[in-house]
C-alpha cells in the first residue's frame, strides 16, 4: 500500500506541478523542487527502498547459485533429495531453494513448472528454473540457471550434479521453458 501511495504522490506532483518543475535543470534544481513541495524525503525513501529490493533479489540469486555449486559432484539418485543420498533433478532444485531461501517447492519437475511464473528465455536470471523434455513429456527435467547460458542440474543415473551449457544441441532441442520462483507473499501481491 505504501509503495502505491509513493507512486501516486510522485505522479500527482508530476501532473499538477509540471509547469512549476524545473524544465531541464540540474539535479540541485530537482532536489529544491522536491524539497519545496515536501517530497524530497519520500523520494529518497522510495529510491532507497527500490535499491534495497534490487540488492536483495541479486543477493538471493547469488546465494542460490553459490549454494547449488556447493553440490557439484553429488551423485544422481532417482527420488533422491539430499546430498547424503543423492539427488534427482527436481529433488536437487527443491533442496537448493529450501536451504537457501526457505521456500518449499513441489516435488516433481512438472509440478515445479506449474507452480512458478513463466518467463521468456531472454529474461533468464541466475536462480531461475529451466525445464527440458528429456522423457518425451513436457517438463520432465529441471535445472537452475546460473548465468551465461549455463545451468546446474542433477542429470541422470550414473552422473553427478554438474553445470552444462544450454547452447549444446541436446539441450537446445529439448528446452521446454523458463520459470521464475516467486515468493508466496510477492505472488499474491502482498508486501
Amino acid at each position: 500500500m505504501r509503495k502505491y501511495l509513493c507512486i501516486l504522490t510522485f505522479l500527482f506532483v508530476c501532473a499538477v506541478g509540471a509547469h512549476a518543475a524545473p524544465a531541464a535543470g540540474s539535479a540541485d534544481e530537482m532536489d529544491k523542487f522536491l524539497t519545496d513541495n515536501g517530497l524530497l524525503g519520500q523520494w529518497n525513501e522510495m529510491r532507497s527502498s527500490v535499491a534495497e529490493k534490487a540488492h536483495s533479489v541479486a543477493d538471493r540469486a547469488s546465494d542460490l547459485v553459490v549454494n547449488a555449486m556447493g553440490f557439484l559432484g553429488v551423485p544422481y539418485r532417482r527420488g533422491g533429495s539430499s546430498a547424503e543420498t543423492g539427488f534427482d533433478c527436481s529433488g536437487f532444485v527443491r533442496a537448493i531453494y529450501q536451504q537457501t531461501v526457505g521456500l518449499v517447492l513441489p516435488r516433481s519437475a512438472h509440478q515445479q513448472a506449474a507452480n512458478t511464473q513463466v518467463i521468456d528465455k531472454k529474461d533468464l536470471q541466475p536462480g531461475d528454473l529451466v525445464f527440458f523434455n528429456t522423457m518425451r513429456r513436457a517438463f520432465s527435467h529441471v535445472g537452475i540457471y546460473v548465468g551465461d547460458g549455463k545451468f546446474i542440474h542433477s542429470p541422470r543415473s550414473g552422473a553427478e550434479v554438474r553445470v552444462e551449457d544450454m547452447q549444446m544441441t541436446y539441450w537446445q532441442r529439448r528446452f521446454d521453458g523458463a520459470r521464475r520462483v516467486v515468493a508466496p507473499a510477492a505472488a499474491s501481491g502482498q508486501q
